[in-house]
């Protein structure tokens, strides 16, 4: 009872600097906020409280980790993201540049805070670990630099540091991804300009997107997606511009491996001096079911940053994502930006450490960058690999300002796009931008995928479009006439079936599918289930780039065996063997792995496999001149994740049958259609 007294007086202190009752939360038919007050932290008090309302659990989540307690709820698991925490030292980097954001942007965050704080006083049986509220301001920005750091990869590289792989690392090629495209007025028959922002996301956990419109009187008015966590929209649209976000896979990190003078020594060589590692106790606390154990693990800071000691050596990790704590912020002023000049000049912050970007605007703007916070490095040096960490000629103190990233403005083709492939590859041909234009050392990867390959075939049969065609090309679900996996399988196809007696029926199965992935296609069935078999089949081999005959009967006959065992028929409708599954309802899923209207599936029962990433949050843009955009979305699930809410489901359907729900950024049209108008409590 004390402790929960004092943190409702603790809570109450923050929450007195803003009167709830001068926000409005608005929900519309679909459950969606839309969040309205005077100034911008108001707004950011709502948004905290109506996202608490809808996923309290998960935000916690994000903020646990940020405040190094995640090993209170998690166990082992936990404690582990606790200790990256310490070992990257993201609390102490986050008090020691907090005077690095502006007032603005300040004010913001901690009216979010204020309205999380204040949910937890009032709902105190929803906070998953004891003492874990209030948050401060460190404890957020904490959390932010380590979600920033992760999409570095930092948590990739540590585990391959441990693993002892970190100078023989396997070929890791991503093929989930996201896709964006941009059509000016140019490429579009009516005149508009056209956005489909298209992120593929887990459907559900701290990297699921929620949708939510924000409006204050101080110019914010806007409308997309953001993680459970996030005090503004990711991407989305206001009532002038809007951008997609696709990751990507230049080099945001290096590694280098320490010259120590003995093996228990924490001496290691820098520039000929003998220096000392910096040594620290992670406290950690782990949550054993019946106590929590307090445990110390040690770790390492050099002249180059967070070092790991191991049996293979002592290696230390440097990146930009904790090194500049303004990458929410970058995303707040691109949400207040109002033309293409404004959001430029967000842009060139390069705070936010990657992600392509793709905009458009009522402008007939379109715009493409493959933003990151990417080092100005030596090119003495192959960045690629370990590099040598006794020199402070590998000791980056620079980075790259937004001119020298690749990107396009406004190409004759009339179109822009990335589906995580190169970005040597964004529009047509003759407009693309050639590698030797780029510094090496930033490492673009070069290659395509089977969505961008899937895009350019559909592009050749337009001179202009429509927004029907647009819509089509966004969810195509078919494959390009060769596959594109990092993994080549096009062996498959080429095989001859009275070869192979016991799977010949497969094989033809295979060889007659039309690589379309609708619910109806029995080819797609095989396919769902092949695809993972192949991965299972070829998982650890090393350096296979391309599928033998051997491997591919090995995975078709498993694919054969799972089926029949299941289904009883190797011809099985994808939408039998694939669903999306929410608490009770479990409903045919169309999609497969990187096809343009991709879908990634884990087990689920009876020989079924589940949605678990992919296509997740949709919005699909219309912009004409001086004119509000007119705007449809989707989500894959509903608004809330409480399963007895009537928004817990309710967009499924609609989302596999490729429908969207018209959006509005007009306050008017949302009170006059609201299913509920209220404060925060």
């Amino acid at each position: 009872m004390k402790n929960t007294l004092l943190l409702f007086l603790i809570a109450f202190s923050s929450y007195a600097q803003i009167n709830p009752a001068n926000i409005q939360i608005v929900r519309d038919q679909w459950g969606v906020p839309h969040i309205f007050g005077k100034t911008d932290p108001e707004v950011a008090y709502g948004l905290a409280w109506a996202h608490a309302e809808d996923d309290f659990k998960t935000i916690q989540l994000t903020l646990l980790a940020g405040k190094g307690m995640l090993g209170k709820l998690k166990g082992k698991d936990g404690a582990a993201v606790d200790y990256v925490v310490g070992l990257l030292k993201t609390q102490e980097i986050a008090k020691a540049k907090m005077h690095t954001l502006s007032p603005e942007f300040t004010a913001l965050a901690k009216g979010y805070l204020a309205g999380l704080n204040q949910y937890a006083s009032l709902h105190p049986e929803e906070v998953l670990v004891k003492n874990s509220f209030p948050v401060s301001m460190e404890d957020y920005v904490s959390s932010l630099i380590l979600s920033l750091s992760v999409i570095s990869g930092a948590d990739g590289v540590i585990k391959d540091i441990y693993g002892g792989t970190i100078e023989k690392p396997e070929i890791k090629e991503e093929i989930k991804g996201s896709n964006a495209f941009a059509f000016s007025s140019a490429k579009t028959i009516t005149g508009e300009t056209f956005l489909n922002i298209n992120s593929h996301q887990p459907l559900e956990g701290p990297v699921a997107w929620y949708e939510a419109h924000l409006q204050s009187e101080e110019g914010w008015n806007m409308l997309g997606g953001f993680f459970p966590g996030g005090c503004v929209i990711f991407h989305g649209v206001n009532e002038n511009l809007g951008w997609a976000h696709t990751v990507n896979h230049q080099d945001k990190i290096d590694v280098y491996k320490l010259e120590m003078k003995s093996k228990n020594s924490r001496k290691y060589l820098f520039d000929g001096v003998w220096r000392k590692l910096e040594k620290n106790k992670v406290k950690l606390k782990v949550d054993l079911g019946w106590i929590t154990l307090p445990i110390g693990k040690k770790a390492y800071w050099s002249e180059y940053g967070a070092t790991l000691k191991t049996k293979g050596g002592v290696y230390s990790i440097r990146m930009g994502a904790n090194q500049d704590i303004r990458g929410v912020e970058q995303w707040y002023k691109m949400n207040k930006a109002t033309n293409y000049q404004e959001f430029h000049k967000a842009m060139e912050m390069v705070a936010i450490p990657g992600f392509n970007t793709v905009y458009a605007d009522n402008q007939d703007n379109i715009f493409f960058v493959s933003n990151g916070k990417i080092p100005i490095r030596n090119p003495k040096y192959n960045w690629s690999g370990v590099l040598p960490g006794n020199t402070s000629e590998t000791l980056w103190t620079e980075f790259h300002p937004l001119d020298d990233l690749p990107q396009y403005l406004n190409p004759k083709s009339g179109y822009l796009f990335n589906s995580n492939n190169t970005v040597f590859n964004a529009s047509a041909e003759s407009d693309n931008l050639k590698p030797e234009d780029i510094d090496p050392t930033m490492g673009y990867p070069l290659k395509d995928n089977n969505r961008s390959m899937r895009f350019v075939e559909r592009m050749k049969a337009y001179d202009k479009l429509s927004y029907d065609d647009f819509k089509s090309i966004k969810y195509d679900g078919q494959y390009p006439a060769k596959f594109h996996f990092p993994l080549d399988i096009n062996i498959i196809w080429e095989m001859e079936s009275e070869k192979y007696p016991e799977i010949a029926k497969e094989i033809e199965l295979l060889q007659n599918w039309n690589r379309k992935s609708n619910i109806e296609n029995t080819g797609a069935g095989f396919f769902a289930i092949l695809a993972y078999e192949i991965i299972a089949i070829t998982k650890g081999s090393k350096d296979i780039e391309i599928l033998s005959k051997e491997l591919a009967v090995k995975a078709i006959q498993a694919s054969k065996e799972h089926l029949l065992a299941n289904f009883g028929s190797t011809e099985v409708a994808l939408g039998e063997v694939q669903k999306l599954v929410r608490g009770n309802n479990a409903i045919p899923l169309p999609g497969l792995p990187d096809v343009l209207a991709a879908m990634y599936t884990s087990p689920y029962k009876d020989g079924m496999r589940k949605g678990m990433a992919g296509e997740s949050y949709i919005q699909l843009v219309r912009f004409k001149k001086n004119q509000r955009p007119q705007i449809e979305t989707v989500i894959n699930y509903g608004a809330s994740n409480h399963p007895k809410k009537p928004h817990y489901a309710d967009q499924m359907e609609m989302f596999v049958n490729q429908k969207t729900k018209k959006m509005t950024l007009d306050k008017a049209e949302v009170l006059k259609n609201a299913e509920r108008v209220y404060s925060p409590e």
